[in-house]
């Protein structure tokens, strides 16, 4: 099943996981330890997803590796 774009982005996954990664505090901050410990992205995206203690956000998108690698690409 291929994905269909949504307001601009890639899927609607692609754009749920940022936005709650942009707006929730606590996703927020683990995001930029993640960046800031880390040597690459790929490094920062792997750390991530290790410590999340969880597989969907609030609202059932998936935190995949491509939607945190768009969160974390204007962060820091």
């Amino acid at each position: 099943m291929a994905s269909k774009p949504f307001n601009g982005h890639p899927s609607w996954n692609a754009w749920n996981v940022p936005l709650w990664i942009n707006n929730d505090e606590g996703l927020y901050i683990h995001a930029l330890e993640c960046i800031r410990n880390t040597k690459s992205r790929e490094q920062a995206v792997t750390r991530f997803l290790r410590h999340l203690g969880c597989e969907r956000t609030p609202d059932g998108a998936k935190y995949s590796r491509r939607s945190v690698r768009l969160a974390l690409v204007g962060l820091e």
